[in-house]
Formats: C-alpha cells, structure tokens, sequence
C-alpha cells in the first residue's frame, strides 16, 4: 500500500509540476507577444522575455564552458562555418539560448525528444523569416500575413462534402504505397506554402496515374502572385510566404506544374521561366476539408497526401518522438507541410495511454526530426493541424518531346 501511494503521490508531484510549467510558459508568451510585421490584423509572434541584447556582443563569458562545447560539437556536425569571431560569439549565444528553450519545450512536451537541431544557432525571428512562410488565414476566413494570428472560416463556401468515416484502417502511410517523394530542403526562404502544394499535387498525380513525379517548388516561387479572393492583398509572395489555396488557384489558372529537374530549386526569388508545354501534372480541382480529424483521416486515405497548415513553435526544438504539447495555439498557423499517414499508437504520458498520431512531412531536409518527418498528437487539434487543411486533384500532361 505504502508503494502504491508513493508512486501514486510521484505521478501527481509529476503532473503538478507539468501544468506549473504551462502556466508559466502560458504567461511569458503572452506577455512577451509582440507585433513583429504590419498587415491584415497585425502580426503576433511568441517571443521569449531573455532579449538578444542579453547574449550578444557580451557573450565572452561563454567561452570554455560546456555550453561552448556543445556549440563546437554542433557546427562540426552541421557543418556550420562563422566568419567572424563577432559573429562566433553571436551564434554561441544564441545556441545557448535555444538550449533553455529546448529545456522548456521539453517539459511542456514530454513525449516528444526536445534539443539540439540544424537550427540551434538561429533565433526565433530569424527561424520563422527563414523557414516557415504561411500566410494563417484571418478572422472570417481572410488570410493573415506570415506568422500571423488568424484562423480559417468556420463553413468556407468551398468545403468538401463529409465522408464515411467507418471501416478506416487503424494505421495508413501514403510512404509505403510509393506516392510520397523524398524529403526536400527548402533553405534560407519562407516557401513551406510551395514544398506543401507541390507535395499534395505530386501525391494526387499518382493516386490518378501511378506515376511519381517531384514536381517544381521553384515556379511557385517565381511565378505564382495569386491572391486570396477575400482579403486580396493576400497574396503568394516567394520567400515570403503564400497559401496553398492561392497556389492552387494559379496552378489552374497557369495550366499545371513542371517537372523539379527542369524548372529546379534554388532557394531564392527568380524571373519567372515557366513554359506552359512543359507543365508535367495539371491541377484539376482542390477544397477545403472540415475540421474534423477523422475526415481529415478519410479525405488523407481515400484522396491522397493533403497540404496543413500547423503552428509550428515546437518544431525549432524537435529532435524525435510524437509531439503532443500541453500549449500550443491553434490559431497561430505559420507553416505549410504534408500530411502523409497517420497511426494508433504514439505514447503521451500527459494523456495517460497510447494515443493516435499523425505522420507529417516537412521540407527541412532529413537532417532535421525523424528524417525529416514530423507525428503529432491526433485528434485533438494540436497546433492547429486541423484548421488550414485541402486537397488537390491532378493528372499527368504527356512529356513527348521534352528533352532530357
């Protein structure tokens, strides 16, 4: 009995402490928000209240402790090269700020592994300039700027008719069945908007033919300026930022997408060189899906892939493992990925059992979360994953007389 109520008083010391945690990370966030860029109903962003200014240029103290050790450690498996010892300096700091960070996320995130990333040596600001770029829908269904605070209308006009949900397998992975391309590096541009649509329209080009094409992320990026048909200066902008429905609109428009080897990557905003006779899958019709997880799960294994929109302020940090945040605001919509799969049985001590998950990719290269792949809690809206949600059909344009 004595054991029993000892281990029993651990769980509850345990738990106790937990939701201490939230509720502290719950107040610094929301009295260190900040409007970080103008546009439609302002930008909020979470910041931490240890300003920059904190640790750097005084960051000398830094030098020879353990935390310059794991920073060492860091930039020679990252590769990573600092031009000055300013900038050195700079970077050391920042990465032992990430550190505390990563402490807390991993206390408000207990089932997930929390730490050292490809990204520790970059500030929240410069992480979500620089890898994220979705422009979260507003208030009423309008599409707020990048990072911005909003959520997708409750009935859009363009809604997907519900589903049958009965019969579902209880695990699904679009990866086994060979319609997922491999994992993408998008770089030192806010074009998540583009890799998501790309990764959708790839997805349903070979549900419609049994083909597997990786198609162009860089013509989106270079020649796509649709806009949202409510809030019209909502526009696709390259690097920085869009929306799937936007890209969508314009890959209908545009006549289709063209092939990754011949329109390829670079990371930046180009002159626009699509040619309308290489377009290798056309877009034939997208919508939107509901908020309701389990047609999520319908329309992802009767459809294909489908582009999300998530709130991705655990991502920086995430190591391995399913994320299941006890904070972490749905209406804070900054990134665009692929839901690829789902499964039954991610462990989440907060839920006190094994709870279902979903299987997300990303486009942050393999070097970052499990291969480059993300699982989150599922069915409770986490972060958002179950506001920003459509799918795409498509088909293949016959590719005679493209050369090779």
């Amino acid at each position: 009995m004595a054991g029993r109520n000892r281990a029993a008083t651990t769980r509850l010391s345990f738990s106790l402490a937990v939701v201490a945690a939230a509720f502290a990370f719950f107040v610094v966030s929301s009295g260190a928000a900040s409007v970080c860029r103008g546009g439609v109903g302002g930008i909020l962003q979470v910041t931490s209240e240890r300003r920059e200014s904190e640790w750097s240029p005084g960051n000398d103290w830094l030098l020879g402790t353990a935390e310059e050790a794991a920073f060492v450690s860091f930039a020679r498996k990252y590769n990573k090269e600092y031009a000055t010892r300013e900038e050195y300096l700079h970077r050391l700091g920042v990465f032992a700020r990430n550190a505390v960070r990563a402490t807390e996320h991993q206390a408000l995130d207990p089932t997930a592994v929390h730490g050292v990333t490809p990204f520790s040596d970059l500030t929240e600001e410069e992480f979500e300039r620089h890898f994220m770029g979705l422009q979260a829908r507003g208030e009423g269904g309008g599409a707020g700027r990048r990072c911005g605070c909003g959520r997708r209308r409750e009935k859009p006009a363009d809604a997907a008719s519900e589903l049958d949900v009965r019969g579902l397998p209880s695990n699904f992975d679009w990866r086994e069945k060979g319609a997922v391309t491999e994992v993408k590096m998008q770089g030192v541009c806010g074009s998540c908007w583009a890799f998501s649509t790309t990764g959708a329209v790839e997805g349903a080009n070979f549900i419609a033919t049994g083909k597997l094409i990786s198609l162009s992320e860089q013509q989106l990026i270079d020649c796509d300026h649709m806009c949202d048909a409510v809030e019209k200066d909502a526009c696709d902008n390259g690097c920085s930022g869009g929306l799937m429905t936007n890209a969508y609109k314009y890959l209908l428009e545009a006549g289709g997408l063209e092939e990754e080897k011949y329109y390829p990557y670079s990371g930046k905003v180009g002159q626009c060189k699509f040619e309308e006779e290489k377009v290798a899958v056309r877009v034939t019709n997208f919508t939107n899906i509901p908020l309701d997880e389990k047609q999520i799960a319908a329309y992802l294994v009767r459809h294909g892939p489908l582009a999300v929109g998530l709130n991705a302020a655990f991502m920086q940090t995430y190591v391995r493992g399913v994320s299941c945040p006890l904070i972490c605001i749905k209406k804070w919509v900054n990134h665009g990925v692929l839901l690829v799969g789902y499964g039954a049985r991610g462990f989440s001590i907060l839920r006190l059992g094994y709870q279902p998950y979903w299987i997300i990719k990303n486009s942050w290269g393999k070097q970052w979360g499990e291969d480059g792949y993300y699982r989150l809690c599922r069915g409770h809206g986490t972060c958002g994953i179950n506001t920003m949600v459509s799918a795409v059909t498509a088909t293949t344009v016959s590719m005679e007389g493209i050369a090779s």
